[in-house]
């Protein structure tokens, strides 16, 4: 039995618009701690791995920890139907996920579970990285949709002091840079030079999740894989690790 309500539902209605651009199912894991997502795209570029709260719900039942299997995208099909104002409701039962939407009408949907196995995840929690910048979501917003205009690919570069993005096509290039006391630049670690070049079609799908928090913080290496983590205090986290494209890198 696992009942849940969700009284701010762009927790988990902007959580799943996201997560759907690289995704199209996966198995969800309901606990008593929450509900969480681990789950790589098909062509293994990309992990998701997110988190929501079950302090994030008004109500929270459940008698064992269980797996859902989903098709991400007929979920997101449902969630798009929410509007601000709507309270979601959760209700697992007879091989079904019942969403129901309540607000001047009550509305229900059905989704069926899928039987899926866990696919194969890349080891993220064992990454280790040299280099950490936690900087304002509009930041990078602008840094991608900048690095888009010129290139598919953008370098993300970090040291003691400054942190900048740089993409170069053939004719045109462009270039973003933050140093230590920038208001926009809220947290930067890096005891070394580091620089790891990444695919813009990715990261333009992963920024959508700045929505969710107030600062995005970034972790990579040296032509290693970057993790890009949104989070709204101890509600919802949403990370996406993203390999590198060593081949182009400077």
């Amino acid at each position: 039995m696992f009942k849940a309500t969700l009284n701010e539902a762009h927790w988990l209605t902007d959580s799943i618009a996201t997560i759907g651009e690289l995704i199209d199912e996966g198995v969800f894991k309901v606990s008593k701690d929450g509900i969480s997502l681990i789950a790589a795209d098909r062509a293994l570029v990309a992990v998701v791995d997110f988190k929501l709260s079950s302090s994030a719900f008004s109500k929270y039942e459940l008698d064992k920890e269980t797996q859902i299997g989903l098709n991400i995208t007929n979920l997101l099909s449902v969630m798009k139907r929410t509007s601000s104002d709507d309270k979601l409701s959760l209700n697992l039962s007879d091989s079904k996920l019942e969403v129901v939407l309540e607000n001047a009408s009550k509305r229900k949907f059905s989704l069926p579970l899928l039987d899926l196995g866990q696919e194969e995840v890349p080891p993220i929690d064992q990454l280790e990285f040299k280099a950490i910048a936690e900087l304002k979501p509009e930041v990078i917003q602008f840094g991608i949709a900048d690095a888009d205009v010129v290139s598919d690919s953008v370098l993300f570069e970090a040291g003691a002091n400054k942190f900048g993005m740089k993409a170069e096509g053939d004719i045109s290039s462009a270039q973003l840079e933050l140093e230590k006391g920038n208001s926009s630049l809220i947290n930067l670690k890096s005891d070394e030079e580091v620089k790891a070049r990444y695919p813009l079609d990715y990261l333009k799908k992963m920024i959508k999740a700045a929505k969710l928090a107030d600062s995005v913080t970034l972790q990579w290496g040296q032509d290693y894989p970057m993790k890009m983590s949104f989070k709204s205090g101890d509600k919802v986290q949403l990370s996406f690790v993203v390999a590198p494209r060593v081949s182009d890198a400077e």
